[in-house]
């Protein structure tokens, strides 16, 4: 089987590829991650990862590269990763009570062939209503800072969600399902 590298340093991507059983070697990339902001947030993900896979596979003569990135987003406007407690704060206040949309891009490069698959996975995630005092003390707990959308799905945010639609694995950070079909393209079977 051909090598398997993940372009990411995200501990909820490389444990989720790790519970697929699959062996893989972590090479971080080190891209410009600015894009347009009138780009479609479904676009924004698949250029991302794939500029992310293809940093890595240009370093490599063989293997097959696994890029991602995720999005939340609000009434099509992006939430990124908060940058102080005030903002934090203002982003669940807005996602309180409400749906909004998880985008994961998706890129499977070989690095042999330059072969590509570049995709995406959309999920709807509606929270619950929140209390002021229970939006401060979750943003206390200092989850939410290296998350988009600030809050994460498979932490202590888990009490806030009232329903999601699609893809659960998707709004933590990798849709395994669709990666899986993806591989399947490049003759690997996880199951």
């Amino acid at each position: 089987m051909k090598p398997i590298i993940l372009a990411s340093a995200s501990p909820r991507r490389q444990e989720l590829l790790a519970n697929l059983g699959l062996n893989f070697e972590i090479k971080i990339s080190d891209v410009d991650e600015s894009l347009d902001e009138q780009t479609p947030p479904a676009q924004q993900v698949e250029q991302l990862a794939e500029r992310k896979a293809r940093a890595v596979a240009a370093q490599l003569t063989q293997g097959l590269v696994i890029g991602a990135d995720t999005l939340v987003t609000l009434n099509n406007q992006v939430l990124g990763k908060p940058k102080d407690r005030r903002e934090a704060i203002e982003m669940i206040k807005q996602l309180q009570g409400r749906s909004h949309e998880v985008y994961t891009g998706l890129a499977v490069i070989d690095a042999a062939t330059d072969k590509a698959v570049i995709t995406h996975q959309a999920t709807a995630v509606r929270f619950k209503s929140l209390t002021m005092e229970q939006i401060e003390r979750y943003v206390d707990t200092g989850e939410p800072y290296d998350k988009a959308g600030a809050y994460a799905v498979q932490g202590k945010a888990s009490v806030f969600i009232d329903s999601i639609r699609g893809c659960y694995f998707n709004v933590v950070g990798l849709p395994v399902a669709k990666l899986a079909d993806v591989l399947k393209v490049f003759g690997v079977e996880i199951i």
